[in-house]
């Protein structure tokens, strides 16, 4: 769950604080006790602030200090890590003029954070990201709302670079939703193929993609993998959590798809479910879901097997289940892991 917290340290903060509680009222207010109002909806702290200001900055999603811009720069200096697990900080300033954009701008949701709160309290928003200044696209935050994961982000500063100078971008897309955008920058063309791509007088790349590309190309690019996979799986009850991990891995490498792109992995409902299967989902972070096999009877399978049929009810399990879940098509065919574990891949359309 998001975590917001309103750090007032004058009595002007303490009454924006206040006014911002009634517009957002999940958020906390922290404030110095000797500033006290009687209002129980404050946390009313004794300790010093540059004390209290540690614990707000890492037990919370967003910080909003009210209070100027040079003190918070000092109080939370010494505890930054990196933009992927900072939280975002907001500065308001004692007078309610300006609602400024301090830290994790995109990634932590800075910016779209001061845009709200300076709209309803009728300030103005101050945001400094590159990216948003010059109306360009923001290299990390491609797909974020598709929860599309960034393949290796070594890269983003580099191509967030080539992209805000206005360098020729190229963009490739095989797969995941496609209003990502609302209208191309000049310097950002789109091509149909990897061929094309390199052939362009691109500086750099993004590529949407659940496919692995090749090593030369993904050193200037920014790789984004949607999660467009379905991987269905046929299986027995005592299958273990490494049989079906080691087979998907290799059925991925074979045919040079991406495991973060994993959207689902699928198999027939059985009467009790497959402890491996249960165990690998959570380990791994991705869904598992479980099809009637009324309803994988009905699908037609490329590779259907009358064994599978005679125990099973059905006679495919891995290639209709992935069929089925996906409402794409089966991109890898069933493949076979003996004894007892068969897997193939669909990609969902979209």
């Amino acid at each position: 769950m998001e975590k917001t917290a309103i750090l007032a340290i004058t009595k002007n903060g303490v009454k924006i604080g206040e006014n911002l509680k009634k517009i957002f009222p999940d958020w906390s207010i922290f404030a110095p006790s000797k500033l006290s109002n009687q209002n129980n909806e404050i946390v009313w702290y004794s300790e010093p602030t540059t004390n209290k200001i540690i614990e707000l900055f890492k037990n919370n999603n967003a910080l909003i200090c009210l209070f100027s811009l040079g003190a918070v720069i000092r109080l939370i200096a010494p505890h930054l890590e990196d933009k992927k697990t900072d939280p975002a900080v907001i500065v308001i300033d004692d007078k309610m003029n300006f609602v400024i954009s301090v830290l994790s701008g995109h990634i932590g949701g800075a910016n779209e954070l001061t845009e709200e709160i300076a709209e309803k309290l009728g300030a103005l928003p101050v945001i400094t990201t590159a990216a948003d200044v010059n109306k360009t696209i923001a290299v990390d935050l491609v797909g974020r709302e598709f929860s599309w994961k960034i393949d290796d982000d070594s890269t983003v500063t580099k191509i967030s670079a080539h992209m805000v100078n206005e360098e020729p971008i190229g963009v490739l897309q095989d797969t995941g939703e496609r209003n990502w955008y609302k209208k191309l920058p000049k310097n950002v063309s789109m091509y149909e193929s990897i061929e094309e791509l390199k052939r362009s007088n691109s500086k750099a790349y993004l590529i949407i993609s659940d496919k692995i590309i090749d090593d030369e190309i993904s050193k200037e690019s920014v790789i984004y993998r949607p999660p467009s996979l379905v991987i269905g799986i046929g299986l027995h009850w005592d299958t273990t959590k490494e049989t079906i991990r080691e087979g998907i891995m290799k059925s991925l490498e074979k045919f040079k798809l991406s495991s973060k792109s994993i959207a689902k992995l699928v198999s027939i409902k059985k009467s009790q479910d497959v402890q491996g299967l249960i165990d690998l989902g959570k380990e791994m972070g991705i869904p598992v879901e479980y099809i009637d096999r009324e309803d994988l009877a009905d699908i037609t399978a490329p590779n259907p097997s009358e064994i599978v049929k005679a125990f099973e009810g059905t006679a495919s399990v891995s290639e209709a289940a992935a069929i089925k879940v996906s409402g794409g098509e089966l991109i890898v065919e069933k493949q076979k892991f003996p004894p007892n574990l068969t897997i193939a891949i669909a990609r969902i359309m979209y």
